[in-house]
């Protein structure tokens, strides 16, 4: 199942070095979920050949303009392009009235209906469907700010098509992939599900922590996750600023993806002040290892991985 995450925006606070503001595409299967709209979003989604009328969810992490000001231009454009299809968009209060403010005293109706949702400081899941789950991830921020943990529910048990009995009915056959043993009449167990079928595809997960001071409550949500995205608005050198201005700094993401066990940490939101980025870099990685910037253009696939183990076949019949 496909699991990609795109850069479409990096730079905080306004655009500078080629480098425009937050958003990010995250495609899981058939939903692609548009993560921050900052100013230039949608021509970056033009650049990089994403059909709008693809993007069904979006979430805004709060109401600093570098997060949301390119919204009404997307939403007016997918009104533009006839676009019917319902639209689901999570965000901070105050969402809802700004943009209803914005089209009404524009004369525009839509032809398709937004279906808001507000989010709160608290930690809730917000978007469920048969393979995904999303939460929200209550950050440290001057306004109420969140992030978005995404988690694949578990898979189930694949079918050992070289070991599978010719004669199991399509009912035995349910059975095993909902990973329950066979038994017999006498409610004895003639095979054992692990006998007849592989392990499942590793769930996979990935972190978006907008911005935020150095928040270390945030660690037990996300702890193990494949992919975490973690503000970086200022080195090291400027830890004061970064407290004053409620953001972190290269070296603090890197901590918190240590803490947190992560797989991999995307650092981002750099200050328009620097031009050179590999000092977040070398700054994060002395602490992190598995650390890279993102770049806008690039993606991120988080594979299926299958770990193959077989278990000895017991031999009462069926």
């Amino acid at each position: 199942m496909t699991f990609v995450l795109k850069i479409l925006g990096s730079n905080s606070a306004a655009p500078a070095f080629n480098r425009n503001p937050t958003s990010q595409l995250l495609h899981v299967e058939q939903n692609y979920f548009l993560i921050d709209c900052g100013e230039g979003t949608q021509m970056q989604l033009n650049k990089y050949k994403v059909r709008f009328n693809r993007i069904d969810h979006i979430f805004i992490s709060h109401l600093h303009g570098d997060h949301y000001l390119g919204l009404t231009g997307l939403l007016s454009t997918m009104h533009l392009n006839k676009r019917t299809e319902d639209l689901y968009l999570f965000g901070p209060p105050g969402i809802g009235e700004i943009l209803t403010l914005q089209f009404k005293y524009s004369d525009t109706r839509l032809h398709y209906k937004i279906h808001f949702r507000e989010l709160t400081q608290i930690r809730e899941l917000i978007f469920e469907n048969e393979n995904l789950t999303v939460e929200t991830i209550p950050l440290n921020h001057r306004i109420q700010c969140t992030g978005f943990l995404f988690r694949e529910k578990p898979k189930k048990r694949r079918l050992n098509k070289a070991v599978l009995p010719q004669n199991l009915s399509l009912s035995q056959i349910a059975r095993l992939k909902k990973g329950e043993d066979l038994v017999n009449g006498q409610g004895e167990i003639i095979y054992r599900n692990e006998e007849l079928t592989l392990p499942p595809k590793k769930s996979r997960s990935y972190a978006y922590c907008s911005d935020t001071s150095y928040y270390e409550p945030i660690i037990e949500q996300i702890t193990g996750v494949d992919l975490l995205y973690h503000e970086s608005t200022f080195l090291e050198v400027e830890t004061q600023r970064a407290s004053e201005t409620f953001h972190s700094t290269a070296r603090q993401a890197a901590k918190i993806a240590q803490l947190a066990k992560v797989k991999k940490l995307i650092l981002g939101h750099y200050s328009s002040r620097y031009k050179d980025l590999s000092l977040f870099l070398e700054e994060a990685r002395s602490i992190f290892p598995n650390t890279v910037l993102s770049i806008e253009g690039e993606e991120t696939e988080l594979k299926d991985i299958i770990i193959e183990h077989t278990f000895p076949i017991s031999k009462k019949p069926v």
